[in-house]
């Protein structure tokens, strides 16, 4: 019975699936002189944002970018949650093999140039590919460099909260400024500058700064936790 109406049910889904794909008529006149045009203009001539991937996510589609930020904020939290208890003490890691002073020194290197590279792509995020996602995470691998090559590296919880908090409040008081100034979450409530200048996309880069560093806090935290996990 079940595997009857799972089969049903997946039937049902495909046909409408179906329906709709054969319903867009992809090549004609009609799809190709709709949305993307409307956002391809729009990110040129009135975000100043010359990469319109950008102006899409955070712009014209600003409030899933919430929604996936406030995702991944859940999942860091659940997944602490179920971690919390089999946590070792703090400084305390399971390390398999002690790493030499060659891997040290390359870590100790290579971690604020890691960082830089995180803050630079989301920072120019609007310009060039890359944004808040790519950025937050290249400065979590950072952290995680630090951590799995110093038995005795931490990260404080603490400070971590803060800063996923502050990016936190900070994108949603860009939305709402946005919302009480234009009528529209997470318009734009400041000068858009001019095209391929680092200030320019108005709100823009102001939110992928914050989505940036929201993001570098949450995943670091999750390493933290699953690093310091009782075997």
């Amino acid at each position: 019975m079940k595997k009857a109406i799972i089969l049903i049910s997946l039937t049902i889904l495909g046909v409408y699936l179906i329906d709709i794909f054969t319903g867009i008529g992809f090549g004609t006149q009609h799809f190709a002189s709709g949305v993307k045009d409307a956002y391809l203009i729009g990110s040129k001539e009135t975000l100043r944002v010359s990469n319109v991937v950008t102006s899409i996510v955070v712009n014209f589609r600003g409030f899933d970018t919430l929604g996936e930020v406030t995702v991944l904020f859940l999942a860091s939290m659940a997944l602490g949650g179920i971690l919390y208890k089999k946590r070792h003490d703090v400084g305390e890691r399971s390390v398999l093999f002690p790493s030499t002073r060659i891997v040290m020194s390359g870590a100790k290197l290579l971690f604020p140039s890691i960082v830089l590279l995180g803050a630079y792509v989301f920072i120019h995020g609007h310009l060039s590919p890359g944004g808040g996602f790519q950025g937050g995470t290249i400065i979590a691998t950072g952290f995680l460099l630090m951590l799995i090559t110093y038995r005795n590296y931490s990260v404080s919880h603490n400070r971590l909260s803060w800063v996923e908090s502050l990016a936190g409040v900070l994108f949603i008081s860009l939305g709402l400024a946005g919302y009480f100034v234009h009528d529209s979450f997470l318009a734009n409530v400041f000068p858009e500058g001019k095209l391929n200048d680092l200030f320019s996309g108005g709100v823009i880069g102001i939110i992928y700064v914050a989505v940036g560093f929201k993001v570098a806090a949450e995943l670091t935290g999750i390493i933290y936790t699953i690093l310091h996990e009782k075997d």
